[in-house]
Formats: structure tokens, C-alpha cells, sequence
């Protein structure tokens, strides 16, 4: 392995210990000490969820255990409330330091143990409530003017189907509830912008299957994101397209007068090499066209190329809070909706899925229906 995947994740790692250990400090402050051997309970509890999602996410591409998914899915979840407990944490101290400071209160002291479970109760309480908005995918409805479209394609509908991140924690289940919200919505085309899979080891036959019974007339398209580049992506790929979802890697497909791309995510972080793709597919600039690319990004090159729509996802929105102000500071107005990139539309999808915590706090799962005008 390289160095710096392994600099990476023991950097996460260690990360995941300080915010675990932060929860630990501060509820002993706030609370005081429990007995010794609830005490004990507590730091083994705290010391083993700490390490849970880094040793669940490296099993997770080696096996498909029962076990293993069992692990991953508490890890998961741990990983969603340790955010919101850490942040319980800070505002307890933040509150407790406003309170000294004020001198309001000559009895303070005794409050602490009250300012610390009403934050965490409330860290609880959004942590369940993101689990349960993370179930609940959207049908988002946006018309889409593009020009030079073939009168044809006027009044068509498009599915924008993103981040499934089908895995240990999206499995069959999520992706047959998909698929029947899909069928249901009638499309005349299907574009699915990468992440279908979440690059653990599983069965992608059996993930991909529900799409089977999807028959848009005009088909079904898709370029990788990172995560179907993270395991066996030959098999995913290959998974897709018995699924009968035609794989884009590089290539330009006309229907019915309409050019569809797609580029796999790999070539996207080159800058070279992604304006040497798309010009060797050779856009007919007088006609509209749809690029499905998974990131929002490199739009200088997407527009420079003649591009009418480009189609992406990633991002989450950011996913839950805080992230979602740090999403935002990446990728800007990219980071979700429709938005100009001077004579390029770009529509960024939250995506229906959820990678790590499966937990929505601040964004919505959502797949978007774009009618053609």
C-alpha cells in the first residue's frame, strides 16, 4: 500500500479517538466520575466504537459477511451521533463558559450536569431524526431549457438517478425501493452519474437486478463515481450492463437526435485527460448534449468543449451538518441544483443514498425528474 492511503486513514483514525475521547472528558466534567466499573464499561465502549467504521470500512472490501455487514452498519451509525455528540460537547462547554463569565448564576456549578444532558438529547434526537430522513427519498421536478434540443426530446422526461451507494448499508432492499420509485415516475431515459455501487464486496448481480425491470424507452446510462472505482469495478461494470444500464466510460451514444457522454471518474481528476476524452468524442456542437460526470467539477473544460448539460452528484450536500457548510465552501453553488456555468448547465443531485453514517441532517436523498422544454 502506498503511503499516503496509510497516512490517510491512520489520520482518520486517530481523529475518530480525540472526538471519542472529547465525549469521554466531557461527561465526566459535566456528570462526574461513574463507578469504576461503569467507568471501565464506558472506555472500553467508547474505545472499541472509536476504531468500529476504520476497521468496518477495511473489512468491508474483503468480505460480505453477515458479520462483517452487522459491524459496518453499527459502525455507521455510531459514526453519524459521534458527530452530533461531539458537537453536544462543545456547545456544553461553550454554554457552561458563557455561564461563569455572566455571573448570573452564583449557583452555576450545579447546572452542569443539566446543560450536558440537554445537549445530548438533543444530539439523540437529531441523530434519529437523520436516520429516518435518510429512508425517505424525494421526487424533485425540474424543466430543463437546453438549446439546439431535437424537437423530438421537447416534453421528454429524464430520471437523475445518483449516489446509491449500494453496499453493506443501501442493499437489495434500498435498491428495489428505488427501482420501483423509478418505474413508477414513467421516464423516457434513465442517467445515473456514478456511485451506483458503494465499493464494498458484495453481490452486484443481485444489487443491480431491481433495474432489470426498468425498460425506459429511450434506455438507461451511467459513468463511475469514486465508489464503483474503490472494489472490483470490472464486475460492477459488468453487473450494470446485464442489468441492461449502458455503461459510458469515455464514449457518446446519439438518441434520437441527442448526444449523451459519460467520463469514468478516474479521468475527471486529470484536467488533460478529461479535455482529451471529450474532444475525442467528437460533440457535434450544433446539437444539444448531456455529459454525465460525477463530480461537479472541471467546468471551465465541460463548457469550453460545447457541452449543454452536464449531470453529476458527490457531494451529498454536505450529507449532514456540519459537512454541509463545508460542502458548500468547496463546491460553491455546485454543490446542488441547477445552476449556469456561463453556456454550461450543471445540475448537481444530492443523490438517493448515503455513504458512512446513514443519516441526512440539513440535505434530502432525493432523484429528480427533468423534463425536457
Amino acid at each position: 500500500m502506498k503511503a499516503w492511503p496509510v497516512l490517510g486513514i491512520a489520520f482518520i483514525q486517530c481523529t475518530f479517538l480525540l472526538e471519542n475521547w472529547f465525549l469521554y472528558k466531557a461527561w465526566v466534567a459535566f456528570c462526574g466520575h461513574p463507578p469504576p466499573h461503569e467507568d471501565l464499561a464506558l472506555r472500553a465502549a467508547l474505545l472499541l466504537l472509536a476504531c468500529s467504521f476504520v476497521v468496518a470500512a477495511l473489512l468491508s472490501f474483503y468480505s460480505a459477511s453477515l458479520l462483517v455487514k452487522v459491524i459496518y452498519r453499527v459502525a455507521a451509525v455510531w459514526l453519524g451521533f459521534l458527530t452530533f455528540l461531539f458537537c453536544a460537547a462543545c456547545l456544553s462547554w461553550l454554554v457552561w463558559g458563557a455561564l461563569l463569565l455572566s455571573r448570573l448564576d452564583p449557583a452555576a456549578a450545579q447546572h452542569r450536569p443539566l446543560i450536558a444532558w440537554f445537549f445530548l438529547d438533543v444530539a439523540l434526537a437529531v441523530g434519529f431524526y437523520g436516520l429516518l430522513n435518510a429512508r425517505r427519498v424525494r421526487i424533485r421536478r425540474v424543466s430543463i431549457r437546453l438549446a439546439n434540443l431535437p424537437l423530438s426530446w421537447r416534453g421528454r422526461r429524464a430520471l437523475l438517478v445518483s449516489d446509491l451507494h449500494l453496499g453493506h448499508v443501501n442493499a437489495l432492499r434500498f435498491s428495489r425501493r428505488i427501482a420501483t420509485l423509478a418505474a413508477g415516475l414513467e421516464p423516457d431515459a434513465i442517467f445515473i452519474p456514478g456511485d451506483f455501487f458503494d465499493g464494498a464486496k458484495a453481490d452486484p448481480d443481485r444489487l443491480a437486478a431491481p433495474f432489470k425491470r426498468l425498460s425506459p424507452p429511450f434506455g438507461m446510462y451511467f459513468s463511475t463515481g469514486n465508489h464503483d472505482e474503490f472494489g472490483d469495478t470490472a464486475r460492477f461494470l459488468a453487473a450494470l450492463t446485464r442489468a441492461g444500464v449502458r455503461v459510458l466510460a469515455n464514449e457518446k451514444v446519439v438518441v434520437d437526435g441527442l448526444q449523451i457522454l459519460g467520463v469514468p471518474y478516474h479521468d475527471t481528476t486529470f484536467p488533460i485527460r478529461l479535455r482529451a476524452s471529450l474532444e475525442a468524442m467528437k460533440l457535434d456542437r450544433g446539437s444539444a448534449s448531456i455529459l454525465l460526470n460525477h463530480v461537479p467539477n472541471r467546468l471551465p473544460i465541460v463548457e469550453e468543449a460545447g457541452v449543454s448539460l452536464q449531470l453529476s452528484g458527490h457531494t451529498h450536500g454536505g450529507q449532514i451538518f456540519p459537512f454541509t457548510w463545508l460542502t458548500r465552501r468547496v463546491f460553491g453553488k455546485f454543490t446542488h441544483g441547477l445552476n449556469m456555468f456561463g453556456a454550461l448547465q450543471v445540475y448537481t443531485s444530492y443523490g438517493a443514498g448515503t455513504w458512512g453514517p446513514p443519516m441526512r441532517v440539513g440535505t434530502t436523498p432525493e432523484m429528480v425528474l427533468l423534463t425536457f422544454e
